[in-house]
């Protein structure tokens, strides 16, 4: 391959540049505003991305009432317990159906594809939680999302390429299936896991719609919930004296980026740590040979 030209060089960094600018431009806003005050909003049309009398009143003010707090929390609850349940139960379903001597997997595996297809609607998985009496519980926020098919096949590419002659070897030494899959298996797969386990935590950190049907009691919302409530809709985060006292002091806009700086830090957090096991996870099965 010829290597690029200086023009070819400028075009892709100009790319690079406008791509970058472009991701950037509103998380600084949305930063900046969050620590404005209202005489920086008001003096720049509520467009700020350097505010020229910071203040963290906006901060103080959201989590005083403990709305935010206990939403929080709540999010950060299911998001973990929700990610460990459904890793284990995806590992154990993909492992399952990786293997050639299981009797009808192949039928398994279709029922499965089967729902990647075709989903069962809002009023059918509402009466099936009614149902099973996970109504107004943390458990209807799991539960229904407990298995993603297209994790499972990516977990069962994974395993349905590891060496068979280890895995043979294993067992001639008297490893059992589960044995097996806990000292073998996982420790092999640790990129795939990796990645899958992001895709259910963001996924978990970011789901309202579930909450919005099964919880009727506001103190179990998680924070994407409160986040659509307050910022998309307008309405306030409490009547307490605490959040009636400083609505003067911190401006509603400012609030309200705060709010969004508040939900989507945990999850920024996480993704570094996972980052370098990124690419070849979501590459697993795609490349043969």
């Amino acid at each position: 391959m010829e290597p690029p030209s200086a023009l070819g060089r400028a075009a892709k960094a100009a790319i690079l540049v406008v791509i970058t600018v472009a991701v950037l431009y509103p998380m600084v806003n949305v930063l900046a505003t969050s620590i404005a005050s209202q005489k920086d909003i008001a003096g720049h049309g509520g467009l700020v991305l350097w505010p020229d009398h910071p203040s963290l009143a906006a901060y103080r003010t959201i989590f005083s009432g403990g709305t935010v707090t206990r939403a929080l929390l709540v999010s950060v609850g299911v998001a973990v317990v929700g990610t460990l349940a459904s890793l284990s139960v995806t590992v154990a379903l993909a492992w399952a159906l990786s293997r050639r001597q299981l009797t009808g997997g192949r039928y398994f595996l279709l029922l499965v594809l089967f729902t990647m297809l075709f989903s069962p609607g809002i009023i059918p998985n509402f009466l099936m939680v009614k149902q099973l009496g996970l109504l107004n519980s943390y458990a209807s926020l799991i539960v229904p999302t407990l298995v993603s098919a297209f994790n499972m096949v990516v977990l069962r590419s994974f395993f349905m390429g590891l060496p068979e002659e280890l895995i043979d070897s294993a067992r001639v030494d008297g490893a059992g299936e589960l044995r097996l899959l806990l000292r073998i298996v996982l420790p092999l797969s640790k990129a795939v896991l990796a990645v899958v386990s992001l895709f259910y935590a963001v996924a978990y950190w970011n789901a309202f719609f579930n909450a919005l049907l099964y919880l009727n009691d506001p103190s179990k919302w998680p924070l994407p919930l409160i986040l659509r409530m307050y910022v998309l809709q307008g309405q306030s985060l409490g009547s307490g004296n605490s959040i009636a006292s400083s609505e003067a002091v911190a401006p509603g806009q400012a609030m309200q980026m705060a709010v969004v700086v508040v939900a989507l830090v945990p999850i920024l957090l996480v993704y570094p740590f996972l980052q370098r096991y990124f690419t070849k996870g979501v590459l697993t099965g795609a490349i043969k040979g």
